[in-house]
C-alpha cells in the first residue's frame, strides 16, 4: 500500500503567486543595499525571474500528480516525492531564469543578451533563483504538511469526541429504563391498576420516542414534549407529591439540542430530591435566550444538594451531562449544578448552549 508522504498544494493559485512575488520585493530590495540606486531594475528582473520560476515549477508539479496518479502511483492528497519534486525544482528555475530574463527585457527596454554570453553571470543568476525556488518550494511543502496534520488532528478529535458521544448516549437510555422498570416491579405488588397503566404509558413512550433517540439533535419542542412524556410516568407513581411546570418559550420551539440532554436532570431532581421528601415537591425546566446562548433550567423544591459534595460528583445524569456538552462543544457549553437560593429550597441544574441561528 503507498503511504502518503507529502500533502499536495492546497492554497489558491493567486495566493502561492502573492507569496513568490513578496519574496521577489525582497530579493530586489537585497540587491538594491548591495548596489545602490537601481531600484526599479531590480524589481523589475526579480519579479520576472521569480514568477516565471514559480509558473514552471507549479505547472511542472501539477502536471506530475497526473501522471502519477493516472498511473496509480500516488495517492489523492500526495505530492510526487523528493526525487521529482527536486528535478521539477531545477528545471523550473533554468526556465524561469531563461523566460525571465526575456520578460525583464521587454519591461526594462535593455538588453542582456551580451551579459548572458559570460557563463559566470548566467550561473551566478540560475544559482540564485534554484536556491530562492528550493527555498520557496520547502516553504510550501512544509506549510502544507502542517496543515495537513492539524487537519488531520481535529478529525481524530472529532471522531473521538463522537465515539465518546455515542458511548454516553448508549449508557442513557438504559439507565432511564432501569428506573422506570424498577418502579414499576415495585408498584405491580402494592397497586396493579397504577402499575397497569403505568406499563401502557411506559409502552407508548418507549414507541414514541427510542427510535428518535439515535439522531444527533432534535428540537427544543421534541425535548420538553418527551419529558413531559417521562413525567406522566412519574406523576403515575408519586401521584399528587410531584407537580410540574414545563416553561418553552414558542420562540425557542425549534431551537436544535442533543436529545435526552434534560431528560436525566430531571431523573435527579425526582430520585434525589424529591422523592426522599415526604410532601414532594415540584420541578420547573424552563429555556430562555440570553444573548447568543440558550439556557436550559431544571429546577426542583426537594432535598438540595445537602452534603457538600462536589457538583453532581455522585449522580449519574450529572456526570452524563457534562460529558456530553464536553464532547459536542467543548468550552463553548456549561453546566453547572447548585443550591437554588430561595426560601423554597432544592437544588438548580443549569445547561448553557451556544446558540444556533
Amino acid at each position: 500500500m503507498h503511504a502518503p508522504t507529502v500533502p499536495p498544494p492546497r492554497q489558491p493559485v493567486l495566493r502561492r503567486f502573492a507569496s513568490t512575488a513578496a519574496v521577489c520585493l525582497g530579493v530586489a530590495l537585497l540587491l538594491t543595499v548591495i548596489n545602490p540606486g537601481r531600484f526599479g531594475f531590480q524589481l523589475a528582473y526579480s519579479l520576472a525571474i521569480g514568477l516565471a520560476c514559480h509558473a514552471f515549477i507549479e505547472a511542472g508539479m501539477q502536471a506530475l500528480v497526473r501522471w502519477q496518479r493516472g498511473r496509480g502511483a500516488l495517492a489523492a492528497g500526495d505530492w510526487p516525492g523528493l526525487p521529482l519534486t527536486a528535478a521539477c525544482v531545477v528545471v523550473g528555475a533554468v526556465g524561469g531564469v531563461v523566460v525571465g530574463t526575456l520578460v525583464g527585457d521587454a519591461i526594462t527596454g535593455l538588453d542582456t543578451a551580451p551579459t548572458w554570453r559570460n557563463s559566470r553571470a548566467w550561473a551566478a543568476a540560475f544559482a540564485v533563483s534554484l536556491v530562492v525556488s528550493a527555498l520557496a518550494t520547502s516553504w510550501f511543502y512544509a506549510r502544507e504538511r502542517l496543515a495537513t496534520m492539524q487537519a488531520q488532528a481535529q478529525t481524530a478529535r472529532r471522531a473521538a469526541s463522537e465515539a465518546q458521544l455515542r458511548l454516553l448516549e448508549s449508557q442513557l437510555e438504559p439507565h432511564m429504563l432501569f428506573n422506570t422498570l424498577a418502579t414499576l416491579r415495585a408498584l405491580i405488588g402494592i397497586d396493579p391498576p397504577r402499575a397497569q397503566a403505568m406499563l401502557d404509558r411506559l409502552i407508548a413512550y418507549l414507541r414514541a420516542t427510542l427510535a428518535a433517540s439515535r439522531a444527533a439533535s432534535h428540537t427544543l419542542a421534541t425535548e420538553f414534549a418527551r419529558l413531559d412524556d417521562y413525567l406522566a410516568l412519574m406523576a403515575l407513581r408519586m401521584g399528587p407529591r410531584l407537580q410540574v411546570r414545563l416553561d418553552l418559550p414558542e420562540a425557542l420551539r425549534e431551537q436544535p439540542v442533543p436529545p435526552l440532554l434534560l431528560q436525566p436532570l430531571v431523573e435527579n431532581a425526582i430520585r434525589h430530591g424529591l422523592e426522599p421528601q415526604i410532601d414532594g415537591g415540584r420541578i420547573e425546566v424552563s429555556a430562555t435566550r440570553v444573548h447568543d446562548t440558550l439556557v436550559l433550567r431544571v429546577r426542583d423544591t426537594g432535598l438540595g444538594l445537602g452534603d457538600g459534595a462536589p457538583l453532581g460528583s455522585t449522580r449519574f445524569g450529572s456526570a452524563q451531562v457534562r460529558e456530553r456538552l464536553a464532547a459536542l462543544h467543548g468550552g463553548d457549553a456549561r453546566f453547572t449544578l447548585e443550591d437554588a437560593t430561595d426560601t423554597e429550597g432544592g437544588a438548580l441544574a443549569t445547561v448553557t448552549l451556544p446558540w444556533q441561528p
